[in-house]
């Protein structure tokens, strides 16, 4: 099984790297956000400019997961070659860890620009244990986005998958406090924030590399989103089979 998953990584990565587009926009889009709006204002702040990081190495590999993933999938089925795998007796498990994978791996290389804007232009400051934290942050709440992306492609044609993907993915950015910090939200925003899985994912990063104090009730809801999220995502998985294979 091992062996298969690996197969299958390794195919989607090269898939990828073919049409390096979305890894591009991924990778630059943070880092340029970062140029733009961190080092001129926050820059010359140590914790500002880590927590300003942190949150722009999430918003990229939010938008692999989210964006990159539901596209991905919902290319897939209107493709011949998915349908053929779905016959083959290895079952769905090779096919999704594989993606899975695929996904972290352009995550993981989508945040090195962040951070090297914020090594070279920011006084940021964080250790190498810090460091790793912060990547299993990342990973960790990047889980139900990933989620999110299986689903909208399993229940969505490429070009709808693609502008309901955006359409989710901006405003989730704002009210999680991406873009800007928390405390400067709009008060009806600060209220809604907790709520949405963005805010529990930054405050999770945060935590992991600048030792600020988590907020309880965004960690809960991210946790309580990835639960559902993840059941909605397989159901879709077994409604897109039924229908297309029974």
């Amino acid at each position: 099984m091992s062996s298969l998953v690996f197969a299958h990584t390794r195919y989607l990565v090269i898939e990828q790297l073919r049409v390096p587009i979305g890894l591009l926009a991924s990778s630059l889009f943070p880092a340029i956000s970062m140029v733009a709006f961190v080092v001129p204002f926050a820059g010359q702040d140590p914790k500002a400019a880590t927590m300003a990081a942190g949150a722009m190495m999430f918003f990229g590999a939010m938008s692999a997961g989210l964006i990159g993933l539901s596209i991905s999938v919902s290319q897939d089925r209107e493709q011949p070659w998915n349908p053929y795998l779905r016959t083959l007796p290895a079952g769905p498990l090779p096919r999704f860890a594989g993606r899975i994978l695929s996904a972290l791996a352009v995550m993981l290389v989508s945040v090195i620009p962040v951070l090297l804007v914020a090594a070279f232009l920011t006084e940021a400051t964080i250790t190498p244990v810090k460091l790793l934290l912060g990547l299993g942050a990342l990973v960790v709440g990047v889980v139900p986005f990933m989620l999110m992306g299986l689903l909208l492609g399993f229940l969505l044609s490429s070009k709808a998958a693609m502008a309901v993907s955006q359409v989710l993915f901006f405003p989730m950015a704002i009210l999680g406090g991406l873009l800007l910090p928390p405390p400067i939200l709009p008060d009806f925003i600060q209220v809604v924030s907790p709520y949405v899985p963005t805010r529990g994912a930054a405050e999770l990063m945060w935590w992991a590399t600048s030792d600020s104090s988590p907020d309880t009730v965004a960690l809960v809801m991210l946790a309580a989103w990835t639960v559902v999220v993840a059941v909605a995502a397989g159901w879709a998985y077994r409604r897109d089979e039924g229908r297309r294979f029974s």
